[in-house]
């Protein structure tokens, strides 16, 4: 294409060509003459994907409503005129209201300069004079395109700052389970493969997720969490797939999913057993075909994502009993790996607690050595149903309560072993742990629910729906 055209070639090499020859990007042309719309449909749609013709410039809010429009190509004179004597003009003022985001390029005659530079004035971003050039107008539309392209980025990163890597790492350890574990996870980081994180409340699952991000080819993109516990059924697809502006009473403007704003990197799906049976095949569809759309839109959008899942429940027990779809089972189950409780690290508990005490020591501006003998058989021997979560937070209890340079017993407020008749039964399900933990804590918080989120490390939202399965 570029070779027989040397204005064409000038816009390959002043352009983004991946963007040329991966067509992309959705265009209104508005213009009451069907010859100039067929014309332009055949150029505009060798460098677009979409190209929507109108005659009549009165269709334009319907036809920014129902899509995803990036830019408009609008004609300034139409038969019809409206009383500021320039129908074009008026309508580029109501493009900018629905969206101001959208690139606006004018098409006027010669005479007209005038109106094209008040154009511009008003928010178009460049015009294009008839008869037209081909090579200008192309390069007026790729370079709207990209400035559209440019804002939505820039949204994107602004919605993830949230989602922006820490510095934290994964902590190993020494012992036999977790170096294997540590040797699986660097074969299957490179890949693609999905993966599905299980174990216990406050193992880490998120923690090792980004591990995995941070090993990954992906690592310069972003990792995104989603906690599908806190998510309400009513804004699951708003969420995961982004809407329009419209799409219902609050969508004051256009919001990308969380699909869309992992694109390249990798999402993570935390407590994916809370997923509603009902809506669990929306997103078995996305997982499939790769591909979202908007709450409010027809448009598909590509989406290119790591994806990876994790869980405290048995969700092959979930299969079994008509809980979770099995076609998604599979789907997300790639490659299984399992966070094992840190009763079974017992060698890691000292090691992370050290790293704790040195966090929290400096956040709170005390210099406090280390752990009385006492204090470190207490923490050793506890079972810590709550797991490195709740050791975190036993630290930096122990970092405040304390007044001298080392943490001795009583600083710790261990409370004794909870949970102890469920540990000395033996084998029990993680449903059954985790009912005794929840209830356990709040009774302790004598149903402060806030309290016990924060004492758990989950959201109220999460909580909510936990005690509701567990009809606590």
């Amino acid at each position: 294409m570029c070779k027989n055209n040397n204005r064409i070639s000038n816009i390959c090499r002043r352009y983004d060509l991946h963007l040329i020859m991966n067509k992309k990007g959705t265009i209104l042309v508005v213009d009451d003459k069907k010859a100039v719309l067929s014309a332009l449909k055949l150029l505009l749609g060798n460098y677009f994907e979409t190209i929507i013709l109108s005659e009549h410039p009165d269709r334009i809010p319907a036809i920014l409503k129902n899509n995803d429009v990036d830019v408009v190509l609008l004609d300034m004179n139409f038969r019809a005129m409206v009383n500021t004597g320039n129908e074009g003009l008026f309508w580029l003022g109501e493009i900018k209201k629905a969206d101001a985001d959208i690139q606006v390029v004018v098409f006027t005659a010669y005479a007209d300069i005038d109106l094209a530079v008040e154009a511009i004035k008003r928010g178009a971003s460049d015009f294009v004079v008839k008869p037209w050039d081909n090579g200008k107008l192309v390069a007026s539309m790729l370079h709207a395109f990209q400035i559209r392209k440019s804002g939505r980025d820039m949204e994107r990163l602004r919605e993830m700052k949230e989602g922006l890597m820490d510095e934290k790492r994964m902590y190993w350890g020494t012992g036999t389970i977790m170096t294997r574990l540590h040797e699986i996870i660097k074969k299957v980081s490179s890949t693609d493969a999905n993966i599905l994180i299980t174990g216990e409340n406050g193992t880490g699952k998120e923690m090792l997720a980004r591990e995995i991000h941070l090993l990954s080819e992906r690592r310069k993109e972003l990792f995104v969490s989603v906690d599908m516990g806190a998510i309400s059924e009513t804004l699951f697809e708003s969420e995961l797939f982004g809407h329009v502006k419209g799409a219902f009473t609050d969508a004051v403007n256009d919001r990308a999913g969380k699909f869309e704003i992992a694109d390249g990197g990798t999402l993570f799906l935390d407590e994916i057993a809370n997923l509603p049976y009902h809506l669990q095949a929306k997103l078995l569809t996305v997982i499939q075909s790769r591909r979202i759309v908007r709450v409010g839109s027809n448009r598909p959008v590509d989406t290119n994502v790591r994806l990876i899942c994790a869980t405290n429940r048995d969700l092959e027990k979930m299969v079994a009993d008509g809980n979770f779809r099995e076609d998604l089972f599979y789907r997300i189950n790639t490659i299984r790996t399992e966070l094992p409780p840190l009763r079974k690290r017992i060698e890691d508990i000292i090691p992370l607690a050290q790293m704790f005490l040195a966090s929290y020591s400096s956040r709170y501006g005390k210099k406090i050595n280390g752990f009385s003998e006492q204090a470190s058989n207490n923490l050793k021997k506890h079972p810590w149903p709550g797991n490195i979560r709740e050791l975190q937070h036993t630290i930096e209890k122990a970092v405040i309560m304390c007044d001298g340079k080392i943490i001795m017993p009583q600083d710790l407020l261990l409370d004794k072993p909870r949970n102890k008749t469920i540990y000395n039964k033996g084998p029990v399900t993680l449903e059954e742990m985790e009912k005794g933990t929840i209830k356990e804590a709040v009774q302790r918080n004598e149903g402060n629910m806030s309290a016990v989120a924060k004492e758990l490390g989950i959201t109220r939202q999460t909580l909510y729906n936990k005690i509701k399965r567990y009809e606590l």
